[in-house]
């Protein structure tokens, strides 16, 4: 063999391991391509599914709170009806349009209220005896306390009770 075809044949395999490492280098990038379209891709789906789950829990949360405020709004109303109705009691007393009693056993020794009868006829019908009107004021006052808590207490349980939906 000739220096001349021993330099073609070196140089067609230096031409051959340089076409070859330039092919592969071309498959590896484009594999490498491929790998990161798909990653890409991937993160891409679960962004929107995680997206999708906190479009989910907002709306449940809207939802929620929108229940809440109705209730809160219908508890409100109620706290309302049960302080006017108070006060209106407690104008009542104090006008002297209105007085509290209480029933009393007939075999006590407390004096009666004495009641209206017909003429000729006899009262059969229960005793009762007039409070003060310091203590029926003192009445309603723990009346509307109560009521209060329990407008309240109400209130706390349908709170509890939509968390808990």
């Amino acid at each position: 063999m000739s220096r001349l075809q021993l330099g073609l044949w070196l140089l067609s395999l230096l031409a051959g391991c340089a076409l070859s490492w330039q092919l592969q280098a071309w498959r590896y990038e484009r594999a490498l391509a491929e790998s990161e379209g798909l990653l890409a891709q991937q993160k891409v789906e679960q962004v929107e599914a995680i997206n999708a789950q906190l479009l989910a829990e907002r709306e449940r949360r809207e939802t929620l709170e929108q229940r809440l405020r109705a209730s809160e709004t219908s508890h409100y109303q109620e706290l309302t009806d049960a302080q006017q109705t108070q006060a209106r009691l407690r104008d009542r007393l104090a006008t002297a349009d209105l007085r509290l009693s209480v029933l009393v056993e007939r075999d006590t020794g407390c004096a009666t209220v004495p009641a209206a009868t017909a003429a000729g006829g006899l009262d059969h019908g229960a005793v009762r005896a007039r409070l003060d009107p310091a203590h029926a004021r003192r009445i309603v006052a723990i009346t509307d306390d109560g009521d209060r808590g329990l407008i309240a207490l109400r209130a706390c349980q349908d709170y509890v009770r939509a968390l808990a939906r």
